[in-house]
C-alpha cells in the first residue's frame, strides 16, 4: 500500500483559537537509519491563514506498510513515489513516517475549532497542517476507531476498481488488516458469495467474528467473478489465479517492497485470460477519478466506521512516549492488526 496522495484546495477561512494549553516544542516519531526508532522534538510553527494546528488524540501503525520503512526495504526506484504526504526525510533514513493520525483541532480556521480530524500525517504530538488537508471525523465514530480511516480507504479504493455486482463469488485472499478492513466492507454487498481465504486457521475467528465465510487455502472455491489479493506473498497471488475464473480480474492490493514474486504464468494466465489490476490508493480509482476527489474518498472512508465491528482490528496499544521500544517487540512478532498509539492530554 502506498499513500502519497493530492488534497482538494480550499480558500482560506478565518483564524481562530481553542484554549488548550500548547508546548513550544512538539515531539515526532521517527525512523533512524540503523531501522530503530525515536521520538525528536520539533519547533512549533504558527498556523497560517488556512492553516489548523492539531492535538493527536491516536495514531495508528500500519504493520506491513511501516515495517518494510523500519527494515530499509523501500526499493529506490520507487521511493520517491512512496513517500506519505506529509513525511520528513528520505528513506532508507533518518525518516519521520506514517499516516493514520487522528487528533483535535486547537487553532485555525474557526468552523475546524474543536473538531476531532484525521489526517495522513506521521506519528506527532502537535503539528500544523493545512485545513483543506483535513477529514471530519463524524460524531459518532470514536477517535480511537478512525485511525483505520486511511485503512478504509485502501479498501473503498478496491472496491471501485473492481466494482462487484449483483450476485459475484468473490475471494479475498489474506486475512491480514487490508484484507479483512476489505472483507468486513464486502459483507454489506448482495454477493453470492464471500469467502475469507487465508493460510493461517488462526483467521477463522476473523471470519465468524465478521459473519462470512472461512476457507483455507486448499479449500478455497474456484471460479471467482472477483479475486482480491491482500496477502502480500509469491504463494498467495498464485492463489489467486488459480481462483479466479475465466476472463475474470485479479485484484492486487499488496505492496511487495523489494520482495521478487515468481508466477507460474504458463498454467492459468494465459490460459484463462486472466488479469493483475494494481490497486494503488495514491489516486481514485480510474472508474471513479473523473467523479470523485481525495479527499471525498477519506471522508466516506471515516463515515464507514459508525460501525463498531471495526474495532475488531485495533490490537494492541501503547503510550507515545514507548513508541520506540514498542516498535522493535512489534515488529518481531507475528499476527495482530493495527497497533494505536495513544497520546497524552495536556489538560490531565
Amino acid at each position: 500500500m502506498t499513500i502519497s496522495q493530492q488534497h482538494d484546495k480550499q480558500p482560506p477561512a478565518p483564524q481562530g483559537k481553542h484554549h488548550t494549553h500548547l508546548p513550544g516544542e512538539a515531539q515526532a516519531y521517527w525512523v533512524t537509519e540503523s531501522g530503530g526508532g525515536e521520538l525528536r522534538g520539533e519547533s512549533m510553527p504558527t498556523p497560517g491563514p488556512g492553516e489548523a494546528l492539531i492535538r493527536t488524540l491516536y495514531s495508528g501503525v500500519s504493520r506491513g506498510t511501516e515495517r518494510v520503512v523500519h527494515e530499509g526495504r523501500v526499493p529506490e526506484r520507487v521511493a520517491e513515489r512512496m513517500q506519505a504526504p506529509h513525511q520528513e526525510g528520505d528513506f532508507p533514513g533518518p525518516v519521520k513516517y506514517g499516516y493514520l493520525n487522528v487528533g483535535v483541532v486547537e487553532q485555525g480556521p474557526q468552523e475546524w475549532i474543536g473538531k476531532t480530524v484525521f489526517s495522513l500525517h506521521p506519528h506527532q504530538d502537535f503539528y500544523v497542517i493545512p485545513a483543506n488537508q483535513l477529514t471530519a471525523v463524524p460524531e459518532d465514530v470514536p477517535a480511537r476507531r478512525a485511525v483505520l480511516t486511511g485503512i478504509v480507504e485502501v479498501a473503498i479504493n478496491a472496491l471501485w476498481e473492481a466494482g462487484p455486482k449483483l450476485g459475484d463469488r468473490v475471494a479475498v485472499v489474506g486475512g491480514g488488516l487490508v484484507g479483512g478492513v476489505l472483507a468486513t466492507l464486502l459483507r454489506k454487498y448482495p454477493l453470492g458469495r464471500l469467502q475469507l481465504v487465508e493460510a493461517d486457521p488462526e483467521k477463522r475467528k476473523l471470519a465468524k467474528k465478521l459473519g462470512i465465510e472461512f476457507a483455507s487455502t486448499e479449500d478455497a472455491k474456484a471460479d471467482c467473478d472477483i479475486v482480491f489479493h491482500c496477502s502480500a506473498s509469491n504463494e498467495g497471488l498464485k492463489l489467486s489465479l488459480q481462483l479466479a475464473g475465466d476472463d475474470s480480474d485479479v485484484i492486487e492490493l499488496s505492496w511487495f517492497a523489494d520482495k521478487e514474486v515468481t508466477l507460474p504464468l504458463g498454467e492459468d494466465f494465459h490460459a484463462r485470460r486472466l488479469n493483475i489490476r494494481s490497486s494503488q490508493v495514491g489516486a481514485v480509482a480510474l472508474p471513479r477519478r473523473h467523479r470523485r476527489t481525495n479527499a471525498q474518498r477519506l471522508q466516506l472512508a471515516a463515515s464507514q466506521l459508525k460501525d463498531p465491528v471495526f474495532d475488531t482490528f485495533l490490537t494492541s496499544e501503547c503510550q507515545f512516549q514507548n513508541l520506540p521500544t514498542t516498535l522493535v517487540k512489534l515488529f518481531e512478532q507475528p499476527g495482530g492488526f493495527c497497533h494505536v498509539v495513544a497520546y497524552p492530554n495536556p489538560e490531565d
